[in-house]
């Protein structure tokens, strides 16, 4: 495929849950309020399923279940060897993992800061509240303050009262964290990029994860005063993370062994490819079963938390695509390197929100907005690439 002319015809890569994902996530928006206002304790009676510490859930089971789901048909698609090659692709991967883990974290926190907790401060509520899981490890007593929220008791059980703008907060942090490593071989297919870099890029954002994830995440929600023990993250990194990157690992050579790579690619990739979504919208129904009232009393809600991630997404992929022109690269390896940054991987996001916070709090609310805006503005910058790739060398 040349990298001149515009695109034809639909590819392949992109099937019927990616290409209409945004209507999708409204539909089971809808869905779950709908599941909320009329059988409000079903959602609330699968995340009582869960794995207790001291009295408290830590991991909600079909939760769990649902997100590995989400994790592991990623993970098992990235071929390891061809981060060997990435020695020849020096400028493109370095420029990718800079905007990731050194801007991309820190613009998130100011941009959502500015907006949540100063421009709309006072649409949001200055004395809303959001009631999250009491931090994993933390046994405090009624009263105690920590971080930005204060130790109450619900229903017999100990959690955290926090301010609602931080637990929004939180999720763009979140957010923020978790370059993309599904969605990005979908956009840099349709802008024509590099699909073996794109792949590299892929497993080692994958791999840079597992070590700087909890270390920017405890951090940066330390900043926001809403603190988060380093075992809490730690615990979430190695189920949504650790866990689907080592199944997918063994389980794509032994395939590969038996089947071939051709049967993988072919058949087994093919069944797998729909999982992802239907896992994560099984979860959003959960999510928004437990998030119906708060939407339906303050409808705006997900615009405040939409305008500082459309926002952000703008300015990482603006920002990366114009240090890709500065380092003279090609076309090819321009567009991937700029999006990796500019999509996040919502499916992380939601699963340490769910497990840090609940999956009721606000947090876990601001990162379903993510998935939200994400094919609109991605789509929108894939043909913002196609339209200026005479802005680099062919």
């Amino acid at each position: 495929m040349t990298t001149e002319g515009p695109i034809t015809k639909q590819p392949k890569g992109l099937n019927v849950f990616e290409r209409y994902l945004t209507i999708w996530v409204v539909l089971c928006i809808v869905g779950g309020i709908v599941l909320g206002k009329f059988a409000p304790g079903f959602a609330e009676h699968l995340d009582g399923m869960a794995i207790y510490v001291n009295n408290a859930p830590v991991v909600s089971i079909p939760i769990a279940v649902c997100l590995f789901f989400m994790m592991y048909p990623i993970m098992v698609k990235i071929d390891f060897a061809e981060v060997l090659k990435a020695g020849k692709s020096i400028r493109p991967v370095g420029l990718t993992l800079f905007v990731n883990w050194a801007v991309k974290p820190f613009t998130m926190y100011a941009i959502s800061l500015l907006f949540l907790g100063t421009l709309f401060y006072t649409f949001i509520g200055p004395d809303a509240v959001d009631n999250v899981k009491m931090p994993f490890g933390l046994d405090l007593p009624i009263g105690a303050v920590h971080g930005a929220g204060q130790v109450v008791l619900v229903d017999g059980v100990k959690i955290l009262q926090v301010p609602l703008w931080r637990s929004y907060l939180a999720g763009c942090i979140l957010l923020g964290i978790a370059p993309c490593t599904a969605m990005v071989l979908v956009w840099g297919y349709l802008a024509k990029g590099n699909d073996g870099l794109t792949l590299v890029m892929v497993a080692i954002n994958s791999l840079t994860m597992l070590l700087l994830y909890g270390v920017l995440g405890g951090f940066l929600l330390g900043v926001g005063r809403l603190p988060v023990p380093w075992q809490a993250l730690l615990l979430s990194i190695a189920i949504y993370v650790a866990l689907p990157l080592v199944a997918g690992y063994f389980s794509r050579k032994w395939i590969i062994s038996h089947k071939g790579e051709a049967w993988f690619k072919e058949k087994f990739l093919h069944v797998l490819t729909p999982v992802t979504i239907i896992a994560l919208l099984v979860t959003l129904v959960l999510l928004f079963s437990f998030k119906g009232e708060v939407i339906l009393s303050n409808p705006l809600t997900i615009l405040w938390i939409a305008i500082p991630l459309f926002i952000q997404t703008n300015l990482i992929f603006w920002l990366g695509y114009g240090l890709a022109k500065l380092l003279k690269l090609n076309y090819k390896d321009a567009a991937p390197a700029a999006m990796i940054g500019a999509s996040n991987h919502f499916e992380v996001a939601i699963a340490t929100s769910t497990m840090l916070f609940g999956l009721s709090s606000g947090a876990a609310l601001a990162t379903v907005v993510g998935v939200l805006i994400e094919v609109p503005v991605m789509l929108m910058l894939v043909k913002i690439c196609l339209r200026t790739q005479n802005w680099f060398k062919r």
